[in-house]
């Protein structure tokens, strides 16, 4: 392994990953010298990422084992919906240690919906007894298209006010007026993605790590789906991967959606569709939050538009399925209920090749409301911790007298 692939970054990456997690192991995966392992352990070790962990033996010295420390620092996180909000601090497993869930209208606006937000991180850390100093990032996920790079969202149909943005500037500065200075005086790492992605990395992650070809689908207000190809969520291009709310269904031309085209899926079969029809039978429902209230409650009208619902969604998969094949299918949003599992699973399995569902499991969410939370705290770790931005971090705190003398 050449050049900086040989730096602490790197070695910590195979530590996380579990390819490398002994000294020895680190050698042979690496080719570096005893003493150079040492060295660049000592540097994850001083800046507090690692601890030892003694493991089995099998006769003479047990081995000790290497792992990341999420206790080092925390994630402040958090999940924003059209009518609701939910907030989080987390460690970094994206082990929730304080959270928060109110009403956040993401219509308005984002000064709005930021400075309460902010608000609500200033109080999570006082509830969890910890300091400004300790948070390492913040991760944000938000029903619409993102623009990863620039945390910035892409003509988000329902968010107004929302387009191009500035958001990550802005929160920082409403971070600053409720929260505080950090550790440092750099800027406070803010990362935004899509709700359906960062839904599907934080299942992916926690319930189907040994899944290759993950698919996630978010029924709620809107429809979105994110894929985790190979433990990586796949963005495509420019953020838009994923979008199927806006793939157009030819027999439904009388309907328009919020976003001005005809027939798209999110407008005949998401949670804010049926709320509508819901409302037009005389049950008053103003949202899919709403709609999952019903389905709770055995409401027949809400379960038999939710059936039908998941089977056209159902349709939109077969395709999906067939692109992708994946091996798993998870639903999750506030459709994500018996009557959508069956009707989208009615129509996967009767339309799709059985070739492409033999080895395809179709399941609902095991996280719930907290799987954006998790995907964002990954969404964090993961680019803070990736190699060359460790080794950076790592060279700053060098400097500054940050990486104290830390048994091992």
């Amino acid at each position: 392994m050449a050049g900086n692939q040989a730096s602490a970054g790197h070695l910590l990456r195979l530590i996380r990953s579990g390819e490398a997690t002994t000294r020895a192991e680190l050698q042979e995966a690496t080719g570096l010298s005893r003493s150079t392992v040492g060295h660049r352990l000592d540097q994850l070790f001083r800046a507090g990422w690692l601890r030892g962990v003694t493991g089995t033996s099998t006769g003479g010295r047990p081995s000790a084992r290497l792992e990341f420390d999420p206790d080092h620092a925390v994630v402040l996180v958090a999940d924003l919906e059209t009518r609701h909000g939910r907030a989080a601090v987390t460690d970094l497993s994206g082990r929730v240690l304080a959270e928060h869930s109110g009403d956040l209208v993401i219509a308005d606006g984002p000064d709005a919906v930021l400075d309460r937000l902010a608000r609500w991180f200033a109080e999570l850390l006082e509830r969890a007894g910890l300091g400004p100093e300790r948070v390492c990032g913040v991760g944000l996920s938000v029903p619409g298209p993102v623009d990863w790079e620039r945390a910035r969202l892409v003509q988000p149909p329902i968010m107004p006010g929302w387009d191009s943005y500035p958001l990550r500037e802005r929160f920082r500065e409403c971070y600053a007026e409720h929260v505080g200075a950090g550790r440092t005086g750099d800027p406070l790492p803010v990362f935004v993605d899509n709700d359906a992605n960062l839904m599907a990395l934080g299942e992916q992650r926690t319930r189907h790590p040994g899944c290759r070809a993950f698919v996630f689908v978010k029924a709620s207000t809107g429809i979105g789906a994110g894929v985790v190809v190979d433990g990586e969520v796949y963005r495509g291009i420019d953020g838009g991967a994923g979008d199927i709310g806006h793939i157009r269904l030819h027999d439904r031309p009388d309907v328009v959606c919020m976003c001005g085209s005809p027939g798209c899926l999110a407008a005949v079969a998401s949670g804010g569709a049926i709320a509508g029809q819901l409302t037009e039978a005389g049950i008053p429902t103003a949202s899919g939050f709403d709609v999952r209230a019903h389905l709770t409650s055995g409401q027949p009208d809400a379960v038999r538009l939710t059936r039908r619902a998941g089977q056209r969604v159902g349709e939109v998969l077969v395709t999906v399925v067939t692109l992708l094949n994946p091996g798993v299918l998870v639903l999750g949003g506030d459709l994500a209920s018996t009557p959508f599992l069956t009707g989208v699973r009615e129509l996967l399995y009767q339309r799709a090749m059985p070739r492409t569902t033999a080895n395809l499991q179709v399941l609902t969410s095991d996280l719930g409301d907290r799987a954006g939370l998790v995907g964002a705290a990954f969404m964090v770790v993961d680019h803070l911790y990736a190699p060359d931005r460790a080794d950076t971090r790592l060279a700053a705190l060098s400097r500054t007298g940050e990486l104290a003398a830390v048994p091992q």
